[in-house]
């Protein structure tokens, strides 16, 4: 998707000096399973915006807010961890097999923050990392 492209080509320019190693990527990686679930799974478009909180030293200490905003009020789902197969024995060959709806787990697991927000028509899916990992 070429808007998929464009937002992480914008996202790295603007985090270009932000963070300590890896941040930016994590950030742009992010971004890109928001935006990508948002044009999947709704019918208009996305708005991404991205700001920093910490003043003067935002870029060395502060912490980044990313928001993809779409317009469709469902709320997305994070997979179950470690779901199980009908018989109970392990992931089901579907799951294993699955090149999609992992966005999800990865924002729950390397943002140091998400959720989601009711938005108008919409909803605004978010994640924070802080500029140095914890």
């Amino acid at each position: 998707m070429r808007a998929v492209a464009e937002v992480r080509a914008e996202l790295r320019a603007l985090l270009a000096d932000w963070g300590g190693p890896g941040r930016a990527e994590t950030a742009e990686l992010l971004t890109s399973e928001l935006v990508t679930n948002a044009l999947v799974h709704t019918d208009g478009g996305a708005v991404v915006s991205a700001r920093f909180d910490g003043g003067p030293a935002a870029l060395a200490t502060g912490r980044l807010r990313v928001e993809v905003r779409d317009f469709l009020a469902r709320h997305p789902r994070a997979p179950t961890p470690g779901a199980r197969a009908d018989n109970g024995t392990g992931p089901s060959a579907c799951q294993e097999a699955a090149t999609s709806g992992r966005g999800l787990s990865l924002v729950h697991a390397l943002a140091d923050g998400w959720g989601v927000r009711a938005h108008g028509v919409g909803k605004a899916v978010w994640f924070e990392l802080d500029a140095q990992e914890p």
